[in-house]
């Protein structure tokens, strides 16, 4: 990673949507590491799935902080979490989302929200559905993050009104 890319400071938010209360401490514990400080969440009941909690987490720091934080929780069988980052002056904006059944999922987010689907990845999927392959729309849901969404949907509108921290500084 070059150093510039460091030197852009970029804003996000880790939304963990369920993780069992022995699992909190260790979300904590990983998000330290990639933070370089302490991280204290407010972590609230999950009502979407028994004795699972909840929490958000703003976050202020270089850019590629939301892929640093996904390497740390991917692979955990047990959470669900997305991480969001703002563009800076050199890098996309990213959306990442992780379940245990479907793994992560990343996209790259244009300055007004969209998901910016690279050109290659589909004309791959038309020439697979025109090769009788995975049907086209099934494709391009999936390069949308459309299985990602609707697993987490339940997880989303399960938190609505929760706090949310700003942690600023962060290196």
């Amino acid at each position: 990673m070059s150093s510039n890319l460091l030197d852009q400071s970029s804003r996000g938010v880790l939304y963990v949507h369920s993780a069992p209360g022995a699992l909190c401490p260790h979300v904590e514990w990983a998000a330290a590491a990639v933070f370089g400080d302490p991280a204290r969440f407010d972590w609230t009941v999950q009502p979407a799935e028994r004795s699972s909690y909840r929490t958000e987490f703003a976050w202020t720091g270089p850019a590629g902080t939301a892929a640093r934080l996904t390497s740390a929780f991917q692979g955990w069988q047990r959470i669900r979490f997305e991480v969001t980052e703002d563009p800076t002056a050199t890098s996309e904006g990213v959306r990442y989302a992780y379940t245990p059944d479907l793994g992560v999922f990343q996209a790259a987010i244009g300055q007004h929200g969209d998901i910016m689907v690279p050109e290659e990845r589909i004309k791959h999927a038309i020439a697979t559905d025109a090769l009788g392959g995975k049907d086209l729309l099934a494709s391009l849901d999936e390069l949308l993050g459309r299985p990602w969404d609707d697993e987490l949907e339940v997880f989303r509108h399960a938190g609505e009104d929760a706090p949310v921290r700003w942690l600023h500084q962060v290196v």
